[in-house]
């Protein structure tokens, strides 16, 4: 019993979901999607998406419901699926998306503490990189001391964020004006609709990152039927939080005032209509989130290396518990890699904005295995039989998910493709170490093809940069 009670139960998987989604991304909404769209544009993105997420978190519903044995769910899927090497690539990718994220969360954190403490700037100032550091190790330790310790706090933050977003929607739908919102409806002056569209949907991917946070910590909930339910119940709650956002500030400033706002824009957004106090309202609720988020993204991104290093895929090392039964390697070696880089962050002087697209870039291959995935077992599987009628409504959603993590693949573009190449490269000696280490072979013939394929496609990718040097 007592170990049951460990376990997470449907309020916490659920609040891994919602504090793991709305982030920073939220806050910055209003300036990051204006500055690439107008007003029709963005309304046939968010329709996109949301039907493109509603797809991809039924996805993950209906495979947690068929293979409840799969503990390591975005990873797993796409090992169980297609062999141990589009596992490392889907665990990799995802892990590197984890971490990354974290450090975008620590720029944009300190940015919004630098709105009350001018010394901390940007996020990316040396007293951001030391403050930023200290909030790192205090995450670290709590999630040493036990997981369930660390979801309580992360369902506090959860709640707590959600406050002043609250206010923020109740507030901007008594200041919203229908001709600030119809006002160049289709973007003339912005440009062509179709590269509006697919400009906006990268950011509206970005901010729903985080829907497969319970499907990653399956293996710790206490009944697998909630790992779905968080999902779906995460989704609903954020797709209504994030269009209302987008519209309602839209409909308060106007797209042309919106996209040269600095971040977090909904702080300006909501001071312009009660004055100073709203700023600093949203700005306080910025810094709850991220602290949430940054707390639900360390849960994942030391939870899915852990999984993967007991199939063999990455180094045994990463599968060690400590006596809390804390993934303890994986975790310091995720948080040992956001150290360096919140230092390379201030000597390079990254903003939230860029980190942004590197963490996005790194998750599109690993949603798409899972959509694939999903197809096979319809097409392929015995989990279907005698259940025509269950088959062929989760064919509509794993089509619809797959689809929309291929268009994402190619909305990307090349630039950020060929990026994610170079990165898989770099980890790519681990994946060949915890094989040889385990005595298995480490390709087989169409894993080859695989592995050559990545090499020369970040060969391709590097090749401008040396012609440089």
């Amino acid at each position: 019993m007592p170990e049951q009670q460990k376990k997470l139960g449907l309020g916490s998987l659920t609040c891994i979901v919602v504090g793991s989604i709305i982030g920073g991304g939220a806050f910055a909404l209003p300036q990051t999607i204006t500055q690439v769209a107008q007003t029709g544009a963005i309304l046939i993105a968010w329709l996109i998406t949301t039907l493109g997420m509603i797809g991809l978190a039924f996805t993950f519903y209906q495979l947690n419901a068929l293979r409840p044995d799969l503990k390591g769910g975005i990873y797993s899927y796409a090992k169980t699926g297609f062999g141990h090497f589009v596992g490392f690539i889907s665990a990799w990718g995802y892990w590197l998306s984890a971490w990354i994220g974290n450090v975008s969360y620590a720029v944009l954190m300190f940015s919004a503490i630098g709105f009350f403490f001018p010394q901390f700037g940007a996020g990316n100032t040396l007293w951001s990189v030391i403050a930023a550091s200290c909030f790192l190790w205090a995450i670290h330790f709590l999630i040493l001391k036990g997981m369930k310790e660390a979801a309580i706090i992360n369902i506090i933050t959860t709640i707590a964020k959600l406050i002043p977003i609250i206010i923020f929607i109740v507030i901007c739908l008594f200041a919203f004006q229908e001709h600030n919102f119809t006002m160049d409806f289709w973007g003339k002056n912005i440009g062509h609709v179709l590269p509006q569209i697919k400009d906006t949907m990268l950011v509206t991917l970005w901010v729903f990152i985080g829907i497969e946070g319970a499907v990653v910590v399956s293996g710790r909930a206490r009944k697998a039927k909630d790992v779905g339910l968080a999902t779906v119940f995460g989704l609903v709650v954020t797709a209504s939080v994030y269009i209302l956002i987008t519209i309602l500030s839209i409909g308060v400033l106007g797209q042309p005032q919106l996209s040269t706002l600095s971040n977090p824009s909904m702080a300006y957004v909501l001071s312009t209509v009660v004055g100073h106090w709203g700023a600093v309202l949203v700005n306080i609720g910025l810094i709850i989130s991220l602290a949430g988020a940054w707390l639900g993204w360390t849960i994942l991104c030391a939870e899915l290396p852990q999984v993967a290093a007991k199939d063999h895929v990455l180094p045994a090392f990463l599968a060690k518990n400590n006596v809390n039964k804390s993934p303890a390697n994986a975790l310091w070696l995720s948080n040992g890699l956001i150290q360096l880089f919140l230092i390379v962050v201030y000597f390079s002087e990254s903003t939230y904005l860029n980190l942004l697209k590197l963490a996005t870039s790194c998750i599109l291959l690993p949603y798409f295995f899972s959509g694939l995935f999903a197809l096979k077992l319809i097409f392929f599987g015995q989990e279907y039989y005698g259940q025509k009628k269950l088959k062929y409504k989760n064919l509509i959603f794993a089509l619809l998910g797959t689809i929309y993590a291929a268009f994402l693949v190619f909305a990307a573009g090349l630039h950020f493709l060929l990026l994610s190449t170079i990165l898989y490269l770099i980890g790519m000696p681990l994946y060949v170490w915890a094989r040889v280490k385990a005595g298995n072979r480490v390709f087989t013939p169409l894993e080859w093809v695989l592995f050559l394929g990545i090499c020369a496609a970040a060969g391709y990718g590097l090749f401008p940069h040396i012609m440089k040097i």
